[in-house]
């Protein structure tokens, strides 16, 4: 899968300086971006057997759970293109606060 945009992690990553998990974070956000950036899916099924706690919202926005679900990272996918589109990442405290559906990346 082609993933927009890495800089949207490294920005969160960065905006988490001086915190005790900022390296955590960033190990699982590695990961994430290195096993997504090698999959190709299809449907919402082929996200769910590789990510069983992803989050399928309807036919193209997923949420994952990143580092221990402390972290929550909304995308928006385009299966037929083989893209993904980084929507969102937060808190998982944030992301109760906000609708998955809607959100929108810089909001």
């Amino acid at each position: 899968m082609r993933i927009i945009s890495r800089r949207t992690l490294r920005e969160f990553v960065r905006s988490l300086a001086g915190r005790k998990d900022q390296a955590a974070v960033k190990a699982a956000l590695d990961a994430w971006f290195h096993e997504v950036s090698r999959a190709r899916w299809f449907t919402p099924a082929d996200v769910r057997r590789h990510y069983a706690t992803a989050s399928i919202v309807d036919s193209e926005r997923v949420v994952f759970n990143i580092k221990g679900n402390s972290y929550r990272l909304i995308v928006a996918v385009d299966y037929a293109k083989g893209i993904v589109w980084i929507k969102w990442i937060g808190s998982h405290r944030e992301y109760d606060r906000l609708d998955a559906n809607e959100v929108q990346y810089g909001s």
